[in-house]
């Protein structure tokens, strides 16, 4: 099994020339034309679309789930410290008026 390369022009405006897949001294398994209008390559996945390994986007993708953990085990803290914080500030409060220290009389009412 092979695939045909049609003949391309590359970023930089170079007509590259067709080429046949598998090529010579590359993978046997690469057997089918993948790529773009500006970049042809042969590939062993038909469904291919990049001609590199992305193997360190899962680094990257492992490296956001940590962030995105720490970050939310962080928020999360915050809003329980929040909530402990307003609970000991409500359960702290006084529940009685302070004392001014004047006594209040009833007006029209004389002592003697």
């Amino acid at each position: 099994m092979s695939a045909e390369c049609s003949s391309y022009l590359n970023a930089d405006k170079v007509l590259v020339s067709g080429f046949s897949c598998p090529r010579t001294g590359g993978d046997a398994r690469a057997v089918y034309c993948c790529g773009f209008q500006d970049v042809k390559y042969c590939c062993d996945d038909p469904h291919s679309f990049f001609p590199y390994e992305h193997s360190y986007m899962w680094w990257l993708s492992v490296g956001a789930l940590v962030g995105l953990s720490i970050a939310a085990v962080v928020l999360f803290a915050f809003i329980i410290t929040v909530c402990v914080l307003c609970y000991l500030f409500i359960s702290t409060k006084p529940r009685s008026k302070l004392d001014t220290g004047l006594s209040l009389q009833m007006a029209g009412k004389t002592s003697c």
